[in-house]
């Protein structure tokens, strides 16, 4: 996952604490306990951990159809 390392409004280092924060909520914690808990505050550094979506599984399967295009191709000129 690509998590910026740094809150983009303040500044404040976030990267090292998704970890934690993701291991928490899988285990059952409530999100909010579980942000302040992390020392997360400020709603700008909340909303950078609670927006952070995993890209690379939306990503793959484009990279694979260009990949399979490009063999197609690279037969069809042989």
């Amino acid at each position: 996952m690509l998590i910026p390392v740094r809150c983009l409004t303040c500044g404040k280092l976030i990267a090292d604490k998704f970890d934690d924060y993701q291991n928490k909520i899988k285990a059952g914690e409530d999100p909010t306990k579980t942000l302040d808990s992390l020392g997360f505050e400020r709603y700008c550094c909340r909303r950078m951990l609670l927006t952070s979506v995993e890209t690379i599984q939306q990503v793959i399967p484009f990279y694979e159809a260009i990949q399979r295009r490009k063999q197609e191709v690279q037969s069809e000129l042989e």
